[in-house]
């Protein structure tokens, strides 16, 4: 299904996302397979272990050619550190660019009355998001990965040069799913996000390559818009 899917997109975009599901089930062949088709990688795998295990799993992750990668950033300084100590070691051994390295700040299923009442985290969701992205940059990882509404405040208290990837997108008049934090594409491109991830609204489509294509278009659009 997920070669089908690639197949499918070939041409309309130039990066895909292997999560867990698809990972668990093929492995770094998953990977082969993108890259044979002319993908950019982002593995998402959202490493957190201790600081040696979690360089162990970039240093692979790197050797597979990947374009970008992530890892939970409240595993902590010392683990993030670790990681992006890895994927430059790495990449320098393997002879390939070294992938961008990401820090998961707060998942986008989860909203404030979860981080306080399930987590035991009493700041508000965008305190805790900065707090953990400051906390990526101080160890040494290029960007983070976070929700829509972050996006602004992120961009304004770490500049342009933090990478900043953003899931939950759904375009206009889609459903949120089980994503609690989500925004449209034009919309978080307009606030400053670099990368987006788009899936279900996508996979679960009749034509993937169809619902792709209007997500495009969409960009597209708002990038005239915005340019007029």
């Amino acid at each position: 299904m997920a070669t089908g899917w690639l197949d499918r997109l070939r041409g309309i975009v130039d990066g895909c996302k292997i999560g867990t599901q698809l990972f668990t089930a093929a492995g770094p062949a998953a990977v082969e397979a993108a890259h044979k088709r002319g993908f950019r990688v982002f593995l998402d795998l959202k490493f957190h272990d201790i600081p040696n295990t979690v360089a162990g799993a970039v240093r692979e992750a790197t050797r597979l050619g990947v374009f970008m990668l992530n890892v939970h950033a409240g595993g902590g300084i010392a683990m993030m550190r670790a990681a992006a100590e890895a994927a430059a070691r790495a990449a320098g051994d393997a002879g390939v660019p070294r992938p961008i390295v990401l820090g998961v700040t707060v998942l986008t299923s989860l909203d404030r009355r979860a981080l306080d009442v399930e987590l035991g985290v009493s700041s508000s969701v965008a305190g805790h998001v900065l707090r953990l992205a400051e906390g990526a940059r101080t160890a040494g990882l290029d960007g983070c990965v976070a929700s829509p509404l972050e996006i602004g405040l992120l961009r304004r208290a770490l500049g342009r040069g933090w990478v900043i990837v953003t899931p939950g997108i759904r375009p206009a008049g889609a459903g949120a799913d089980d994503q609690a934090r989500t925004a449209t594409p034009a919309a978080a491109i307009a606030a400053g996000a670099d990368y987006l991830v788009v899936g279900r609204p996508i996979t679960a489509a009749a034509d993937p390559g169809a619902a792709a294509s209007g997500i495009v278009a969409e960009l597209e659009a708002a990038h005239t818009r915005g340019g007029a």
